[in-house]
């Protein structure tokens, strides 16, 4: 387990531990918004007006995935022992709000992103310029999950039913995800 030493104070760099956790975390976070995007798309099918927005939003995190993937077998880090739970997880957690209604699964995405973007720019402090290959990644992955989060937002995510229960109950489910992830 990884304790408080591994983030860097000014002046101090990154340990081996600390940069693996963040790569573990950022895979199954990725993992987890391409089944997200699964389960939504298996309750709203193709046809729906959304249907091409999640559909894109989908192919970005599976690129992010892809690339966090290679990252974690090329550095041999341990990827997380949950993703069996994140699949199932995700999965139902997209068909649930794709259920409810389609600017309930917007205010899904809505509530992750906002998350993600505050967890990315935590690394990317706590990364300064140790390791240029993972700053880079995040960095654009993050930009592409705040468009997520804006296309969101744009297509009723706040006209959702119980719209703040639901944000902040998924971001917390989110928080909760990321520090188990870290660790096991």
């Amino acid at each position: 387990m990884s304790g408080s030493n591994d983030f860097p104070r000014p002046g101090r760099r990154l340990t081996d531990n600390a940069r693996d956790s963040m790569l573990r975390v950022d895979q199954a976070g990725e993992y987890g918004a391409t089944r997200i995007y699964a389960g939504q798309l298996a309750v709203m099918g193709d046809r729906h007006p959304y249907a091409r927005i999640i559909a894109g939003m989908a192919a970005q995190e599976e690129r992010h995935r892809a690339a966090f993937d290679a990252m974690i077998a090329r550095r041999g880090v341990r990827p997380t022992a949950l993703s069996p739970i994140w699949n199932v997880a995700g999965f139902a957690l997209g068909a649930v709000t794709a259920a409810i209604g389609p600017k309930a699964a917007m205010a899904c995405t809505a509530a992750i992103e906002t998350e993600i973007d505050r967890h990315y720019a935590e690394q990317l402090e706590q990364l300064g310029t140790d390791d240029a290959e993972l700053s880079e990644a995040i960095a654009d992955f993050q930009a592409e999950e705040v468009e997520h989060r804006d296309a969101a937002l744009a297509h009723g995510a706040e006209q959702a039913p119980a719209y703040p229960l639901l944000f902040g109950a998924i971001r917390l489910g989110c928080r909760a995800a990321i520090a188990l992830s870290k660790r096991i």
